[in-house]
């Protein structure tokens, strides 16, 4: 794929991936509409936590692994009768766990969240036992959009998570009224089938895949299984941070589950943008670059990936920590979500938000070690960083700091996961800047740029932080993105000139 249609396509599923995020969003913010913080949303977002988690980590690794396998089988018989053992494998496993989780919900989610009340326990039982079907679902849409994306269909596996987030979000709203927290419970399993279906149409309608399947053992269908279990460990960072919180929130007061979740969202919404457009579109190019041993290519691709993002997420963090609170009165603050609610919430997402980038560099960084098969080192530098660094931080803060020692566990862990996974770069998988800038001055610049715009948006809060929230936000958005242009340009940061040049195109291409 050519650069320029590179940068269409990855605009394209950006575009799609943000209106899914927002509709993701929009259901969080409707939950906290219909129940603030409170037992009720405690239960909504802990019973859909581990479909949720099943989806994005196992479903996740399986695809990773089946792209990496699947790239480098030759030839069209081969990869049919690839594609019929995965799937045979692959179903059965999902409905024998799908079936399980239904059967043994109550033991399920007394093991992971013994810190529930008994009335919160059997609503939280009830609605996952609804819920665990959609695991079956999901899983399965996952492993569809990796087989979409290898055929350079990336826009159709975006619209199928659109479509997910769009009819839950109205299963949920319509059918409230009449179903309580149970529409919520309905509107995962719903969605999760109706994106499956979507899927098999699209890729049954392109001949891609014609459904059969045939269980026997191959070299290539092991290896995928073998590839996907650290892979598993290693991408499941984000997704087991959080569900740490909820498993240290249910032994904290009402809400905190539900303040965690929402804050988290808010969180996740930047970083997951990105890393969805970059590496539905980016990894199966990344395969196959180092398939054909592109060295220089991939560092390549490697430092800007980093220096790109890093310019995206870091001044969004950065005006998140001084308009927090706007943040939240102008997103959730409106039926049960009262006063109360944003002062809970406010201090949890100053707290996560520092971890914003390295949750999604970590992300992207990973990719790197599982297209060189190379999977080992993330996974023990994950494992270590959510079991050892955040569970010992959130541990020791728990009774005097309650969720927001939790949110500090998280935030520093994720830190101590970058850093961890930029020596194993260098030193594991050899890959260096291709400009050779040592790492000083390449940290020196951002850096810079922070402080000035922390600076910047300090002087510029202070201006606005006793008007309306909704023009505070606004006011203070317009000035950070000013600031944000200036200071690049004042530092000389080459990314402003290639966007500004970009963008006066665009305006002489329209006229």
């Amino acid at each position: 794929m050519k650069g320029k249609r590179l940068i269409q396509v990855i605009g394209a599923v950006a575009f799609i991936n943000l209106l899914s995020r927002f509709l993701g969003i929009f259901r969080e913010i409707v939950i906290g509409y219909q129940f603030g913080t409170n037992e009720a949303a405690d239960s909504v977002i802990t019973a859909y936590t581990l479909p949720n988690f099943f989806y994005v980590v196992v479903g996740g690794a399986v695809t990773t692994a089946f792209i990496s396998v699947y790239t480098k089988i030759e030839g069209p018989l081969g990869r049919r009768d690839y594609l019929e053992q995965v799937f045979a494998w692959l179903g059965l496993g999902l409905v024998l766990f799908s079936a399980g989780l239904v059967v043994f919900s109550d033991q399920v989610i007394g093991l992971l969240f013994s810190g529930l009340s008994a009335e919160q326990f059997q609503l939280t039982t009830d609605l996952f036992r609804i819920m665990a079907p959609a695991t079956f679902f999901l899983m399965i849409s996952m492993w569809l959009t990796g087989l979409l994306n290898v055929n350079d269909r990336f826009t159709w596996s975006a619209a199928a998570t659109l479509l997910l987030n769009g009819s839950f979000l109205a299963i949920a709203v319509v059918f409230f009224p009449w179903l309580g927290a149970f529409s919520h419970a309905w509107g995962a399993v719903i969605s999760a089938a109706l994106m499956c279906a979507f899927l098999v149409y699209l890729i049954r309608r392109e001949r891609f895949f014609h459904f059969g399947f045939r269980f026997r053992r191959s070299p290539e269908v092991w290896r995928t299984f073998k590839l996907g279990v650290p892979i598993l460990l290693g991408g499941a960072t984000l997704q087991l941070y959080f569900l740490m919180h909820r498993v240290f929130a249910s032994f904290l007061e009402e809400g905190s589950i539900s303040a965690l979740n929402y804050m988290a969202k808010i969180v996740q919404l930047p970083q997951s943008v990105l890393m969805m457009a970059v590496t539905t579109v980016v990894y199966p190019m990344l395969s196959r670059k180092v398939a054909a041993g592109e060295q220089e290519g991939i560092s390549n691709l490697y430092g800007k990936g980093l220096r790109w993002m890093a310019l995206s997420i870091l001044p969004v963090a950065v005006f998140v920590v001084f308009f927090a609170e706007d943040i939240i009165r102008v997103v959730f603050q409106y039926g049960s979500f009262t006063d109360q609610s944003t002062a809970m919430t406010v201090p949890l997402l100053q707290i996560l938000v520092i971890g914003m980038f390295f949750h999604a560099a970590n992300v992207y960084v990973t990719r790197f070690f599982y297209a060189y098969e190379r999977s080992i080192y993330p996974v023990v530098v994950s494992l270590l960083s959510v079991l050892g660094i955040n569970t010992g931080i959130a541990l020791l803060l728990l009774d005097p700091l309650g969720a927001a020692g939790v949110a500090w566990g998280t935030s520093i862990a994720s830190i101590c996961n970058f850093c961890l996974l930029l020596f194993g770069t260098r030193s594991v998988l050899k890959l260096h800047q291709v400009s050779h800038v040592p790492w000083a001055a390449t940290i020196a610049k951002p850096a810079a740029l922070l402080l000035l715009m922390a600076g910047g948006l300090y002087a510029v809060k202070q201006l606005v932080g006793s008007m309306n929230p909704y023009i505070a936000l606004l006011s203070g958005g317009a000035a950070a993105a000013v600031l944000l242009i200036v200071f690049m340009k004042l530092l000389r940061f080459r990314e402003i000139d290639d966007l500004l040049d970009y963008a006066k195109k665009k305006v002489v291409k329209t006229k």
